[in-house]
């Protein structure tokens, strides 16, 4: 008898939970599927936010831009490499080179060493493209997701960073563009640090540009991954306003983005575009990031970040928001990576001040 009720009982076990254990296993499955359910809404919504044709109207501002690597400052390019840039450059709607400058030390300031040969470029580029403008790119890693970097909360690097604003506009750049990284959303010693240099910029008639953090594709999304992983990734829309009322140009970082196919990563460069125009000021030139970089790995799928991908995009965005922007642009990052194809595609998706 206690020998059957044993194996009773053993069955019972082994054929259906006790019910103290049946609902973390419901919960967990419902959780699952939510999830799934969530993933399957989104792609959807991306993949119809790339559907249609961009609207008339919806090319070149003459406000485009591309980020340049530290070899234009060091001395490892010189005018063969130049005549290649301007030819690549001239007529289309570029107006600014991000020329790498830095990186800052960890305290914010800044080595002359960095850019030795920054002379020679800024009289070239003026010689051969009048009316293009060199911006020395700085940046830097923050302390904000490791022990070691850049602390914006420390007032006295926030004044070295001006100080090392002032010394490349001193040496002769046209602009500042920032780039650090990674900076969470609702990070008040930046937008501290945004007023300081543009009280600089502004003195001496010079553009304050920046690299902006993607947005939030949901709702706080930004909250949310960064209790998961620690890394938010994304900045809230109000963020990304407050940063843009700031400056006098704000570049979007639209690229690793993890998009799995071509079309929904389109999908989400519209969507971005969209967010974006909804709160950056019309006096502030917004700029849309293309990824002209090959590299895959876990944040980056080469066969769906594509140039043409990100320009239909962003036209898409524009054409829907505010087709009569003027002050809209794209970016291409790197002038290094890339290739012909990015190039024609930027060209003849975009338009050039001939065509555009």
């Amino acid at each position: 008898m206690v020998s059957a009720l044993r194996q009773a009982r053993g069955t019972l076990v082994r054929g259906w939970a006790h019910p103290r254990l049946r609902w973390p296993k419901r919960i967990a499955t419902g959780l699952v599927g939510c999830l799934l359910l969530a993933v399957l809404a989104a792609g959807i919504s991306l993949r119809l936010l790339y559907a249609g044709d961009p609207g008339p109207g919806t090319q070149t501002r003459g406000r485009d831009a591309v980020w340049l690597g530290h070899a234009w400052v060091d001395g490892r390019n010189g005018e063969a490499e130049l005549r290649e840039l301007a030819r690549r450059v001239r007529g289309t709607g570029i107006r600014d080179l991000y020329v790498h400058a830095g990186p800052l030390e960890h305290d914010g300031t800044l080595p002359d060493g960095r850019y030795t040969k920054a002379g020679w470029l800024l009289k070239a580029v003026h010689r051969e493209l009048p009316g293009v403008r060199v911006q020395a790119w700085l940046g830097d890693v923050l302390d904000t997701e490791g022990p070691t970097g850049l602390s914006l909360a420390d007032g006295a690097n926030r004044t070295r960073i001006v100080a090392s604003a002032r010394q490349v506009l001193d040496a002769g750049f046209d602009g500042v563009h920032f780039d650090l990284e990674p900076l969470h959303s609702e990070d008040r010693a930046y937008l501290a640090l945004l007023d300081a240099l543009h009280t600089l910029t502004r003195a001496r008639h010079a553009p304050l540009s920046v690299a902006a953090h993607q947005i939030d594709p949901l709702p706080a999304l930004h909250s949310v991954a960064g209790f998961l992983t620690g890394h938010p990734k994304w900045w809230s829309q109000s963020y990304f306003g407050q940063v843009a009322r700031r400056v006098d140009q704000i570049a979007v970082m639209s690229y690793d983005t993890s998009m799995p196919l071509e079309r929904l990563y389109g999908g989400y460069v519209a969507q971005q575009t969209a967010l974006a125009l909804e709160v950056t000021p019309p006096t502030t030139d917004l700029l849309m990031g293309l990824p002209g970089y090959h590299t895959n790995n876990f944040g980056r799928h080469a066969w769906a970040e594509t140039v043409p991908a990100a320009v239909r995009g962003a036209r898409l965005g524009l054409g829907r928001e505010d087709h009569r922007r003027e002050r809209f642009g794209l970016a291409l990052y790197v002038d290094f990576a890339a290739t012909d194809e990015d190039w024609a595609a930027y060209r003849e998706g975009w338009g050039s001040r001939e065509t555009g």
